[in-house]
């Protein structure tokens, strides 16, 4: 693919040597795990399955098979490509093919575990089972439910993912394909202008960063095209704040300020018209109309419909209403099922839907795993650690880190800034991001 951005080509190069340094210190400040040796493996006979075989899934079925020696430990999953979803952004910005996001599953899948390629059609926490699409019953003593969300775009009327790619309509979620019809749509915008509406669904979300990101990419591709007094960019925010952490959303208000990005607050998208290139949103007033010659659509997104349907929803409070796992926050034990875990996008906790919580969370809940096998407790937590290297402009973000208080976490104090728009946040992105996440579906990272 040629690069839509060739001033950015010598100082990627400049950076390479420098880079691979910094992330072997990220590694070493507490990502990298030593795989167990053969006599520190325990043996046990346990069946453990896993549900979902995406990022979450692969990283828990490496770093078992590393501490476990004996246990028969099945992955379920029909998806036989596996997507670097962190790329697609890159690819919506016109960086990167859409082959850069998409491998096969089976090549992260360890050679002691099991491949069930099926859908989980059912989970029966009471009867310690799962079932597959085919009728299959998979029995287990400990589950692992790593199935990610679901893209809900059925919530959005008038909205079908056949539409993505054509009249000004783009989703940068829905699969590295889409991401390069969006960039498709993005492009024509930048270059004849109009209206561009960006906005983010009310539900949790993954990455609820990516919707911001996208806007900021738009305005830079606008400037860099010298069309941005042609164009009028709206953010349409799902409540009062533009991003969970109230300094980072301060932060984001200011540089929107500054770009002449203007925000609608308290809009949450419910209707797409293409016809008219009209989008319908819930306000505190009543329903509101806002048109658009280019809009990117993210989805409302829950617990997929199998997690939905099982008992292990919460059963009240703010994570029930969309399926989300009733885990606890700290162990990601299921908090009526001793025996189930959530990891991942499913996890019904207060942060961290991310790839970088996945390469937290998962050590974590399989500390606490092997321990119950042991016969012993573990004292490992998750502290709510999410990352968001949240882009600005084309070569320019902020590698936003917090916890569940909303402590910012910098991993690189004194070099790296959380809220300062900087060129290393930027390669972090694009470059040390993607072998670091593949060092995590390995066991390594």
């Amino acid at each position: 693919m040629k690069d839509a951005f060739p001033g950015l080509l010598d100082r990627r190069r400049l950076l390479l040597g420098g880079i691979g340094a910094l992330t072997s210190g990220a590694l070493a400040a507490g990502a990298l795990a030593t795989p167990a040796r053969a006599d520190e493996r325990l043996k046990t006979k346990a069946r453990i399955v896993i549900a979902g075989a995406g990022a979450a899934g692969l990283a828990t079925a490496s770093r078992l098979a590393q501490r476990l020696d004996g246990a028969d430990i099945i992955l379920v999953d029909r998806r036989r490509e596996h997507y670097y979803q962190p790329g697609f952004t890159l690819i919506a910005a016109g960086l990167k093919p859409v082959s850069y996001s998409v491998s096969r599953t089976k090549d992260y899948v360890p050679g002691d575990v099991k491949l069930i390629e099926e859908a989980v059609a059912e989970i029966d926490p009471v009867g310690n089972k799962v079932v597959t699409e085919s009728g299959r019953a998979v029995p287990y003593d400990y589950l692992v439910v790593a199935t990610g969300l679901a893209l809900d775009y059925g919530a959005i009327a008038g909205m079908d993912l056949a539409l993505v790619g054509k009249n000004g309509i783009g989703s940068v979620y829905a699969g590295p394909e889409a991401a390069a019809a969006t960039y498709s749509e993005m492009s024509r915008f930048a270059d004849t202008g109009g209206v561009g509406l960006f906005s983010r669904p009310a539900t949790e979300m993954k990455c609820a960063g990516a919707p911001l990101k996208y806007t900021f990419i738009t305005d830079d591709v606008l400037r860099r095209r010298g069309n941005r007094g042609k164009a009028e960019i709206i953010y349409a925010a799902q409540n009062t704040g533009l991003f969970s952490v109230p300094i980072v959303s301060e932060k984001v208000r200011m540089l929107f300020q500054d770009r002449g990005v203007k925000v609608a607050y308290n809009h949450v998208m419910t209707a797409l018209d293409p016809g008219r290139k009209i989008a319908t949103f819930t306000t505190p007033s009543g329903p509101a109309e806002l048109r658009f010659d280019f809009i990117n659509v993210v989805p409302p997104m829950r617990a997929p419909q199998v997690v939905r349907s099982s008992p292990l929803p919460w059963q009240s409070g703010p994570f029930a209403a969309d399926g989300w796992m009733e885990v606890d926050r700290a162990t990601l034990r299921h908090v009526r099922f001793p025996n189930v875990f959530g990891v991942g996008d499913v996890a019904g906790v207060p942060k961290g839907k991310t790839a970088a919580s996945v390469k937290w969370q998962v050590p974590v809940a399989v500390d606490h795993l092997v321990a119950s096998l042991a016969g012993k407790t573990s004292s490992a937590a998750y502290n709510g650690y999410t990352s968001c290297p949240l882009i600005t402009r084309i070569g320019q973000a902020m590698l936003v880190e917090f916890d569940y208080n909303n402590n910012l976490t910098p991993s690189f104090p004194g070099i790296i800034a959380p809220l300062e728009e900087l060129w290393i946040s930027w390669v972090m992105k694009e470059i040390a991001l993607k072998p670091t996440y593949i060092a995590m579906l390995r066991g390594k990272a």
